[in-house]
């Protein structure tokens, strides 16, 4: 039975295919192999180059050969350890392990995969590089945080294939499925940029204002605005800055959502969401050169976790109601009736209103088209929404910037709607081309 399983194949090898797995094996080996030479491990260069060829070999000659690759490299792994025990400087759990997802990834090379070698190795060459920050990190994470990701983590893997599948109800109005994974993808994308946020800190008002608009903007301008209360005339210009940051994150997060869920529907809200995004950055490119000498003091935002089961229960009945509303409305009053959905939506959750126009798109309720006008909408109700928070700043130069910075995101949206209906013919084809993806 070994004989049968050891037995080297007969057949010829292409030259050039097999040199080009033996040149991706060495190159994802060398790749690690820098970043242990470069922490000077005993383990270097050299050595993972060896192992990215004997993974390679083990592969191409097939799976019992393959699986000998990754044992002879364990018992180097064994020898590594042993040997930095005997000198009394410690394990070298970390190399070792390194080494075998480098004989792995060697193997599927020989199989002839490319690109997933290659996404674990950068990833594994990352983990080691970001040891450091991610020792930071983890340490600076309280308990609460560990909830909240396993939470996350909970409501998704455990929950979510539990649900039925399909519409249930009379009317067929509701989809569990569809619900839960527009909460899932929301509270995903709000505790993914909390993550960075918190790993980057405050070093700057506009950078908090971005990931915090990414997570709420309108908790961010709430933030944003306490603060020009209490430093005044001074902080008014990075405050603006912030906003209009936070204002495009936000249009960047309900673009992120349209294509995630209903990418037909994004090909409508694309050019407005564009002219605005664009509109944004330029605002605040002007406003990084004209802004004097003094950049002000960055807010200390204290937010809240972006996930919790409140906020998901919160995500959750705002899109049932949306979607229950919207498809109703839409039933008895046409697109009308649902874009009036979308503004008053847009005032409750932007993310939960453009998701909800997503998921009605691809059920067939309503047209890519008119999601993505809704989801227009519901972004301009939010930057409204957030603008009432700069009139209660009291501060006369800021209010007059950002209302003229909202005033002009709008007009280039309210363009972007415009060109669109020009532009509908040709834009037809494409959005017939792409397949709604449920859930």
């Amino acid at each position: 039975m070994l004989d049968t399983v050891f037995e080297l194949p007969n057949a010829e090898w292409p030259y050039s295919q097999i040199l080009m797995r033996m040149a991706l094996g060495l190159s994802l080996g060398l790749l690690i192999g820098l970043e242990r030479e470069r922490r000077r491990k005993e383990a270097g260069v050299r050595t993972f180059g060896f192992i990215g060829l004997l993974g390679t070999m083990g592969g191409a000659l097939g799976h019992g050969f393959g699986l000998l690759a990754v044992t002879v490299t364990g018992m180097l792994a064994l020898l590594l350890n042993w040997s930095s025990l005997r000198s009394q400087q410690g394990t070298e759990l970390t190399t070792a392990a390194a080494m075998l997802v480098t004989a792995m990834a060697g193997v599927l090379c020989g199989q002839g995969h490319t690109l997933t070698p290659a996404a674990v190795m950068v990833s594994a060459t990352a983990l080691l590089a970001w040891k450091e920050r991610l020792a930071d990190f983890s340490m600076g994470v309280s308990e609460s945080e560990v909830r909240s990701a396993l939470l996350l983590a909970i409501l998704a893997i455990v929950i979510y294939p539990a649900l039925p599948i399909g519409p249930v109800g009379p009317w067929g109005l509701v989809e569990p499925r569809a619900a839960w994974i527009t909460v899932i993808l929301i509270a995903g994308i709000g505790f993914f940029n909390y993550v960075l946020w918190k790993l980057y800190g405050t070093r700057g008002a506009e950078l908090s204002g971005f990931f915090g608009g990414l997570v709420n903007s309108n908790f961010t301008v709430i933030e944003v605005a306490a603060r020009v209360r209490e430093l005044g005339e001074s902080f008014s210009g990075t405050a603006y800055r912030s906003i209009v940051l936070a204002t495009s994150a936000m249009l960047a997060r309900n673009g992120t959502l349209l294509l995630l869920l209903a990418p037909a529907a994004l090909v409508g809200a694309m050019l407005p969401l564009l002219l605005m995004f664009s509109m944004a950055a330029v605002l605040v490119a002007i406003s990084q050169l004209l802004r004097r000498s003094t950049v002000g003091v960055a807010p200390e935002m204290q937010m809240e976790l972006p996930f919790s089961l409140g906020q998901a229960l919160k995500y959750g009945a705002i899109f049932l109601m949306l979607h229950i509303v919207g498809a109703l409305t839409q039933r008895q009053f046409g697109d009308a009736g649902f874009y009036f959905v979308s503004v008053v939506g847009g005032l409750l959750s932007s993310a939960s209103a453009v998701a909800a126009a997503a998921t009605l798109a691809t059920q067939g309720a309503v047209s890519p088209e008119v999601a993505g006008v809704g989801a227009v909408l519901a972004s301009f109700t939010s930057m409204a929404f957030s603008l009432s928070f700069v009139l209660r700043s009291g501060n006369g130069g800021l209010i007059r910037r950002v209302v003229l910075a909202v005033a002009l995101i709008a007009a280039a949206g309210s363009l972007g709607l415009a060109l669109n209906s020009q532009l509908r013919p040709w834009v037809a084809p494409f959005t017939q081309d792409l397949k709604p993806v449920h859930p």
